[in-house]
């Protein structure tokens, strides 16, 4: 059980990234907007935190500073697709294009160098001496816990109050809700602009939290995953976790490998999360009543709101 312990933190370590970005996604894709640029986003909020803390800078403004850069570029990603009525996958595309190449000339500088000042476990007390699973759930750092905690207040948000009630709506039918009177265009901009917040902190977390340092291509592309998270789950939050979960125990499957003392290739075992990304999507997609049944009815379609 000792030996277990600290790769189910690995394993929870690496779900956490995941679980945010995936947050974000799911109530972007819940309004009726499909933003492929998670991998950007993710990109630019860690390299803005990184240049904070690099440059003397706090933690709490290095995570706004991250927040801020996906919401931003969500921002710009919103105005092209909902006011410009650009078509959402290549809006998207572009974003995470943009994002990468961005983040690599302005980081250049920062290449190789680790963080001043970083998050650090905050052992819960009492609760973090519960075997196996206090020194991984019980002893995260103040981002993992925000993490959790975010996770309860979406599934609370999505089906226990009226804006969550809305967003679905939205998401379902915006013409429909236009015609109650809703305001249509406000939910899906506030929507993009949460999920790319939420994509920012994902990759502060990366650059501040798990490897504190920075380099080209920080968050391994781990944005795609993050949006195969949101079908895996059906668009369920509850879902999203389980899954952020199963892909980071896939992810640190590498290190159970070596502690028994097997001998795999590191190639290999690099792509495992990309393999089961791949496998989890096939298996999917051979099932498409599933996805017909809890998309939402409008995700990636245009709408004019003429009001």
């Amino acid at each position: 059980m000792d030996s277990m312990t600290p790769l189910l933190a690995s394993a929870l370590g690496a779900a956490i990234p995941l679980l945010l970005a995936a947050q974000g996604e799911l109530i972007t894709e819940r309004a009726g907007i499909l933003n492929l640029g998670l991998e950007g986003m993710m990109l630019l909020g860690a390299l803005s935190s990184f240049m904070v803390v690099a440059n003397g800078g706090s933690l709490p403004i290095a995570v706004l500073a991250g927040m801020g850069a996906g919401t931003s570029a969500a921002l710009v990603f919103g105005f092209v697709t909902i006011s410009l009525q650009a078509n959402q996958v290549a809006a998207g595309l572009s974003l995470t294009i943009l994002g990468t190449g961005i983040s690599a000339v302005l980081g250049r500088t920062y290449v190789g160098f680790s963080a001043p000042v970083s998050f650090s476990p905050m052992p819960l007390p009492y609760l973090s001496q519960i075997p196996l699973l206090g020194g991984s759930f019980f002893s995260l750092d103040l981002l993992g816990y925000g993490a959790l905690v975010l996770l309860v207040l979406v599934i609370v948000f999505l089906h226990h109050t009226r804006a969550g009630l809305l967003l679905k709506a939205v998401g379902e039918s915006p013409v429909v809700a236009r015609s109650l009177g809703l305001p249509v265009t406000r939910v899906r901009y506030a929507a993009v602009a949460f999920g790319g917040a939420l994509s920012g902190l994902a990759g502060t977390y990366y650059a501040v939290a798990q490897f504190k340092m920075w380099q080209d291509g920080l968050t391994s592309g781990n944005g795609w995953i993050a949006l195969a998270l949101v079908v895996f789950s059906t668009w369920r939050p509850q879902r999203v976790g389980i899954g952020a979960l199963l892909f980071g125990s896939v992810t640190t499957l590498g290190l159970y490998f070596q502690a028994v003392g097997l001998k795999v290739s590191t190639f290999a075992l690099a792509s495992l999360p990309y393999l089961a990304t791949v496998l989890v999507l096939v298996i999917l997609s051979s099932n498409p009543t599933t996805i017909r049944r809890h998309a939402p009815a409008w995700l990636g379609k245009p709408f004019f709101d003429d009001a």
